[in-house]
């Protein structure tokens, strides 16, 4: 080889390694041009956002499902559903227990899934554990606006959930 060859080789391998160098290096400088350039998204709060998750088959997600359907059902105060109400206490509750659920709304005036005359603002459902042969998860309503007031009350009721996934039970006591 002579030294022009060699030198040609120098010439063109620094050629590359220039170009990769400008290659990787000239998207990341606009990039940070860029960026250095944009204003930063104003984030609303530090807060994080929030998710709610189940899982099919999960008594707690079950009855989660339903509080939370039922309860947007019937609390849309300009056009509350009570159709779907109906459709998802057939759905969700056993004949028998609905049938009493019903007697116990005539003898006491009230929603008988809710416990109340009127619509919690929030609700939490925590799992209570296997009762017999079915489940308990633990339903707490939460009416009110809680603003400067301190107007709210809390309500605990207890749903037994039977083996096949329909509710047989609402209580304000633990079947425990």
């Amino acid at each position: 080889m002579n030294s022009n060859t060699t030198a040609r080789r120098r010439v063109r391998r620094t050629a590359l390694i220039a170009g990769l160098v400008a290659a990787v290096t000239l998207p990341l400088g606009l990039t940070a041009s860029a960026q250095a350039s944009a204003p930063a998204p104003v984030k609303a709060s530090a807060v994080a956002p929030r998710s709610v998750s189940g899982t099919s088959g999960q008594v707690v997600t079950r009855v989660a499902d339903f509080y939370g359907a039922y309860i947007d059902a019937k609390g849309d105060y300009e056009d509350p559903d009570a159709t779907l109400a109906t459709v998802l206490r057939k759905h969700y509750l056993t004949p028998d227990f609905a049938q009493r659920l019903a007697a116990w709304e005539d003898e006491n005036g009230a929603d008988g899934v809710l416990r109340a005359q009127n619509v919690p603002a929030r609700w939490k459902v925590t799992d209570n554990g296997a009762v017999g042969n079915g489940h308990e998860v633990i339903v707490t309503l939460t009416f009110g606006s809680g603003g400067t007031t301190g107007t709210t009350q809390k309500t605990r009721l207890f749903v037994l959930v039977e083996r096949y996934n329909r509710i047989v039970d609402i209580e304000t006591t633990s079947a425990r």
